[in-house]
């Protein structure tokens, strides 16, 4: 247990080690990073605690193919590849799932970060594919999947505590106690409170975004005749201040904004199994409640159950195949206002898919992997997701890949049952003609790693969007409408790399260029939502460099250069961070950590603040018994 309190030698965490971690989120059955056929970033448990970050979207921050930005105290908006949502802290286009389970809105479309929280020191690793998943993952997963893993609970036994303060006014603690039941089952129990203060403005004052958080679970796992079995449950309650305009911006909406209650609870579990003929089933089961109040604009309760099954079929020939299907089914009652509306403020929907997968091996050095899903919806009906992947292992230090795919974002009861405001006359409502946005993507990959010591990927992509969301003014003039009439094309290229220059020390560096054509369709006028669909920026660049000064401390330093985002009035900006680490004695760890410290910046635009973000500087405790 000493060594994630303390400091591993980097040389235990070595390169050809890393591109050797197994990962899920491609193919959905383990494989290599350095074999998967995919821009894909993997965070480890190390990397978090050596980051210092304190909340999910913050660890984030280590993936050079996301984009991470801090709105306010709370909120955040986090996209991949552009189109993050027309300038919305919900970016529509990135599925995100937590050991398995969506946490993809179905209200607005996107993910509410304040309540998405996890012990971070129980994270053992974050997969982040940028691109299309939709084949594996289905509706929504457009330009990116986060995939978060928490460790099994016999990776976990014994006590920790963790204390965190800063000179901002957050803080938070951390505990978790794990053991094991003498029939063998592996548990844990946690939990979690976090705080954050008041953010600054830009041009001087304060913003009215602090919150307080708290979380508490469990988790068990255990074997039985060769079956595994899982069970996570987590309970969660945030009381967020609203900054105007709140949640929803609303023409003529409230001057005086009540504080946001988040609540929710969630059961996951899992059976997997083992076949005598070589294959495996993995049978899943979640049930997810959300309660959101943002008054006075609107309350939400959301219900959602969900069945996944998988069968991956034991190897025949060259050819290695694998089939599911999911079932989700939700309830999701919204107390409406006089300032918005969604009606019917009660529905129940449901989706259901099935998907097939083949991988092919066409020789020792080539694979070819083909794959589709078909899933329904309740706005669009049945949507198809096709995808072909193929890899060439050039050598045992080189592959190439490329990929094709469709896939797809499928309306929200934002865009077909909303009414703003609330009540006649109305001034937006939701389209009745409604389409799913479509993007077909083609990539170009290449992964390599000459030597122990050093390892890089390199992706281009080209994406073609069609039926993007828009504004549009109603036939008879009076008020606007969501509509589908945006279309264009974004290209670029994600490069990230490690080096290790001594078993100590090891720098690691990412950049990302985005180049965006848009432009509306015939009978398109929504020009504000063209401006707003192009809120990202240019580039983004990041080098980290971790070393251990010797067996007991440690320092890393990360510098982040950010691209100017003219549509939301946000300047470029280059952030520098640091962290000092010092194993006390084998148990007892104390960090020093800093964030922004040449200066503050905003990272979002809001339309009506901009929070600026300080020099912060705090310490962190961790004691593992």
């Amino acid at each position: 247990m000493a060594a994630p309190a303390g400091q591993a030698d980097l040389a235990d965490l070595s390169i050809e080690e890393l591109a050797n971690i197994q990962v899920t989120s491609v193919s959905k059955r383990p494989e290599r990073l350095q074999d998967a056929p995919a821009a894909v970033f993997v965070i480890t448990a190390d990397d978090i605690r050596r980051s210092g970050a304190d909340t999910l979207p913050e660890a984030l921050r280590l993936a050079p193919n996301l984009h991470v930005a801090r709105v306010n105290g709370y909120a955040y908006s986090i996209s991949a590849r552009g189109q993050n949502s027309g300038g919305s802290v919900l970016s529509n286009k990135l599925l995100v799932l937590i050991d398995g389970r969506s946490v993809y809105t179905p209200l607005f479309a996107g993910v509410f970060w304040d309540a998405q929280e996890v012990l971070l020191e129980d994270v053992e690793r974050i997969e982040v594919v940028s691109g299309p998943g939709g084949v594996m993952w289905g509706l929504n997963a457009v330009n990116g999947v986060i995939n978060i893993t928490t460790r099994s609970a016999r990776d976990t036994q014994g006590g920790m505590l963790a204390l965190q303060g800063a000179n901002d006014g957050s803080g938070g603690a951390a505990f978790r106690q794990g053991g094991t039941s003498t029939g063998g089952v592996a548990w844990r129990a946690y939990g979690k409170y976090t705080r954050r203060d008041d953010s600054d403005r830009v041009g001087g004052g304060r913003i009215d975004d602090r919150y307080r958080r708290t979380h508490a679970g469990v988790r068990a796992d255990w074997e039985q005749g060769g079956d595994r079995y899982s069970v996570i449950g987590n309970v969660y309650q945030g009381r967020l201040d609203q900054p105007q305009p709140g949640e929803i911006a609303v023409p003529g909406g409230p001057t005086e904004l009540d504080r946001v209650r988040s609540d929710g609870a969630n059961l996951t579990a899992r059976w997997q199994r083992q076949l005598a003929d070589g294959g495996d089933v993995t049978v899943q089961a979640y049930l997810d409640h959300t309660v959101r109040e943002s008054p006075p604009l609107f309350g939400e309760r959301l219900t959602t159950a969900d069945l996944q099954f998988q069968h991956t079929l034991p190897a025949a020939g060259r050819h290695g195949l694998m089939w599911g299907a999911n079932y989700r089914q939700t309830r999701d009652r919204v107390d409406n206002s006089r300032y918005v509306a969604f009606l019917p403020a009660d529905t129940n929907q449901r989706w259901g898919s099935l998907f097939v997968q083949d991988e092919i091996a066409l020789d020792d050095a080539w694979r070819l992997t083909l794959g589709g899903r078909a899933e329904y919806n309740h706005y669009t009906g049945v949507e198809w997701l096709p995808s072909a992947r193929l890899s060439w292992r050039m050598s045992p230090q080189h592959a190439f890949w490329a990929s094709a795919a469709r896939t797809v974002r499928a309306p929200a009861r934002l865009d077909a049952d909303a009414w703003v405001p609330g009540q006649p006359p109305f001034i937006l409502r939701g389209g009745p003609r409604v389409r799913s946005e479509v993007a077909r993507v083609i990539e170009l990959g290449y992964r390599g790693q000459p030597t122990a010591a050093l390892s890089y990927s390199v992706t281009l992509f080209h994406t073609d969007y069609d039926h993007l969301r828009t504004q549009e003014l109603d036939s008879s003039g009076s008020y606007l409408l969501f509509d589908n009439l945006m279309e264009g094309r974004a290209s670029g290229i994600e490069a990230w790399g490690s080096w290790q220059p001594m078993p100590r020390w090891r720098l690691s560096a990412g950049w990302t260029a985005l180049h965006q054509r848009l432009h509306l369709k015939p009978g398109g006028n929504d020009v504000a939502g063209l401006r707003a669909a192009r809120r990202d920026p240019s580039h983004t660049a990041q080098l980290r460099s971790s070393y251990n000064i010797d067996d007991a401390r440690e320092i890393d330093v990360t510098v982040r250069r950010v691209g100017e985002m003219p549509a939301s009035r946000v300047a470029s900006y280059t952030a520098l961070d640091a962290r000092f680490g010092w194993r006390v004695r084998p148990g007892l760890a104390l960090s020093v950590f800093g964030e922004n410290l040449n200066g503050g910046h905003a990272e979002f635009g809001s339309s009506t603040y901009w929070a600026e973000y300080e020099r912060r500087v705090g310490v962190k405790v961790r004691w593992d018994y």
